[in-house]
């Protein structure tokens, strides 16, 4: 077990041990859960990393993105 100190602004460094063994990168996305006396940290997902994985739709990410945020992506767009 390691031990991290919370600075003032409610950040927290994750030992490098730790960012390689989970190959956590600088710009990734971590999900954090807390239940009663825990704080739980995973590896997020974003839609990078399904690249590949959803039927070709002519549209960029970005454009896909921009759809979700307006509100109108689904199965007949």
């Amino acid at each position: 077990m390691l031990a991290v100190k919370v600075l003032p602004k409610g950040q927290i460094t994750i030992p490098k041990k730790i960012r390689e063994k989970l190959r956590i990168e600088a710009g990734d996305t971590l999900v954090v859960e807390s239940s009663t006396d825990r704080l739980i940290l995973k590896k997020g997902k974003t839609i990078f990393d399904f690249l590949g994985r959803f039927p070709n739709k002519g549209m960029t990410i970005d454009e896909i993105r921009e759809k979700a945020i307006a509100g109108g992506v689904g199965p007949d767009d």
